[in-house]
């Protein structure tokens, strides 16, 4: 009410002091003047303010918070974005290319008629499609750690935050800005997606790659049933971050390459060749695996055919296989 009442007496005084002598324009539609209306329009587009007059001679002009813009076909503003957009005698509209942040507020067209001074009012409200501008860097961690990664962005209207892991199932997690994980494991290690979005735009989406190490887990160790003159194969799998190492044992001594025994390594899995197996290369093998958060071993058997072991070759890993036994015998004692 009170900007009606200032551009009510600000604009004949303008006319009048001014000496304007305008063109001959028509009054604003009043129906469609009624209220204040909103335009929203996006950060970059090309907004355009309308303004429509009927048959009753007046002089007219725009302004942006008491500021001129257009006196009639006078351009007041500097701005070269800012034009007008008429079509015959009937239109009186604003256009403004490239909107920006600043250019949010309320636009007035206003007449003067004969009669009494009318205004029509628009608000202009610019929206600014959702931007990442801080996201937490990739991170390497040790399992059980606790994490927290942050995506910070800015919009209009805010952003709304979302968090993926993008594993098979990708199901959102709980977290804005910031993501806690508490005692991360294993199995959250992986491209975490951060997507920010206002319904602007397309969503503003930022990654960050986590690292967790864990010590080595022997998975599989297959042991070889092999005739005497044939090559047998031992094989070692295990899972750790980082990659573990490897090294083989018969009895107490470390086997190495060397004439008739083999040993690759490829990522996480090792094997043992032996080329031409002996009655001395029957027995059992050690396969250890390590990094620098821990050790696994596992026995493995290269045996003649018929002495009937599994050639399945469960592993014998140390630590599960004694924990298991110690909860057996303590049952069978009542300890």
């Amino acid at each position: 009410m009170n900007c009606f009442w200032i551009h009510t007496l600000w604009i004949p005084g303008f006319f009048f002091f001014f000496g304007f002598q305008g063109f001959p324009v028509r009054s604003v539609d009043m129906q469609r003047a009624s209220a204040t209306d909103n335009i929203t329009i996006r950060q970059g587009d090309t907004a355009v303010i309308r303004c429509y007059v009927d048959d009753k001679i007046s002089k007219v002009a725009w302004l942006n918070r008491s500021n001129i813009i257009f006196a009639g076909s006078d351009k007041w503003s500097l701005d070269p974005r800012v034009d007008l957009v008429t079509k015959g005698q009937l239109e009186y509209s604003l256009r403004i290319q490239k909107v920006d942040v600043y250019d949010e507020g309320s636009y007035t067209c206003s007449i003067q008629t004969k009669q009494q001074p009318k205004t029509s009012q628009v608000y202009l409200i610019v929206q600014v499609p959702a931007s990442i501008y801080k996201v937490s860097e990739d991170i390497t961690v040790n399992e059980g750690s606790n994490v927290t990664l942050s995506c910070l962005a800015d919009g209009r209207p805010d952003p709304v935050i979302n968090w993926r892991l993008l594993n098979p199932s990708a199901e959102p997690l709980d977290g804005l800005e910031y993501l806690d994980i508490i005692g991360i494991r294993r199995n959250q290690a992986g491209r975490y997606e951060c997507k920010a979005s206002n319904d602007v735009a397309t969503p503003d989406v930022k990654y960050v790659n986590v690292i967790v190490n864990y010590p080595p887990a022997i998975k599989t160790a297959k042991s070889s049933e092999t005739q005497v003159g044939r090559m047998g194969v031992l094989q070692c799998d295990a899972a750790a971050v980082p990659t573990p190492e490897f090294e083989w044992y018969r009895d107490e001594k470390r086997l190495s390459n060397a004439q008739g025994i083999s040993i690759q390594i490829v990522g996480t899995t090792t094997v043992l060749m032996i080329s031409n197996v002996t009655e001395e290369d029957y027995g059992n093998y050690t396969c250890v695996a390590t990094n620098r958060l821990g050790i696994q071993n596992a026995s493995l058997f290269l045996y003649r055919p018929g002495t009937g072991r599994d050639i399945s070759g469960a592993a014998c890993v140390s630590h599960s296989l004694w924990l298991l036994l110690a909860s057996m015998a303590c049952l069978l004692f009542k300890c």
